[in-house]
């Protein structure tokens, strides 16, 4: 009988895995798309703006000008 028990935890135990897995892939599915949708909007508004959104005003440190 203990047997028996044991196979069914061993089933339900490898289903509540397949079903985390699953759940885990589309969540990584989820993450992807709205990675892209993000970068598609950067992409747009660093055309709009002619490349001039996001970056700092920085001044001279690091270059320079001889």
């Amino acid at each position: 009988m203990g047997a028996v028990v044991s196979c069914i935890k061993s089933v339900f135990r490898t289903i509540g895995n397949c079903l985390t897995s699953i759940v885990t892939a589309i969540g990584s599915i989820f993450h992807a798309i709205i990675g892209g949708i993000v970068s598609l909007f950067n992409i747009i508004i660093s055309c709009l703006t002619c490349g001039k959104a996001g970056r700092r005003r920085g001044g001279t440190a690091g270059r320079s000008h001889v």
